[in-house]
C-alpha cells in the first residue's frame, strides 16, 4: 500500500513531483505514467488481478527509481533509499514469480 499512498501524495503535489523529475533530469511527462502505475498496479496487486504483469512493472520501475534518483552514493540516505528501491524490486520478482496467493480476488475469479 506504499505505492498507492505514494500516487495520491503525487496527486496531491503534482507540481512539486514534476518539478522534482524535471531536477533530477527525468522528463516530468512520465508523472501520469507513475501516478498510474502506483494507483492502479498497486490495487490490482492488493486485489491478487493481474498480479504477474503489475509486479513485473513495479521491479521495473523500483530499479529506475534507484538509478535515477539515489545514484548519489556520498549521501548515506541516497545509499539507503538506493537499497531499499532494489529490496522493493526484489521483492516484486518474487510475487511476479509466485503470482498471487489462495485466498486472492484473482484466485476465486479465475476458478469459475
Amino acid at each position: 500500500f506504499i505505492f498507492l499512498h505514494e500516487g495520491f501524495s503525487l496527486l496531491g503535489n503534482y507540481a512539486g513531483a514534476a518539478a522534482y523529475m524535471r531536477k533530477s533530469g527525468v522528463p516530468s511527462l512520465l508523472l501520469p505514467a507513475v501516478i498510474a502505475l502506483q494507483l492502479g498496479g498497486s490495487l490490482l496487486i492488493a486485489a491478487g488481478i493481474m498480479t504477474r504483469p503489475a509486479a513485473v512493472l513495479f521491479a521495473v520501475f523500483c530499479v529506475l527509481t534507484a538509478i535515477l534518483f539515489h545514484w548519489q552514493f556520498a549521501d548515506r540516505n541516497q545509499v539507503l533509499h538506493f537499497q531499499k528501491d532494489l529490496a522493493i524490486a526484489g521483492g516484486f520478482l518474487v510475487l511476479a514469480c509466485c503470482g498471487p496467493g489462495n485466498w486472492s480476488l484473482g484466485r476465486y475469479l479465475g476458478r469459475r
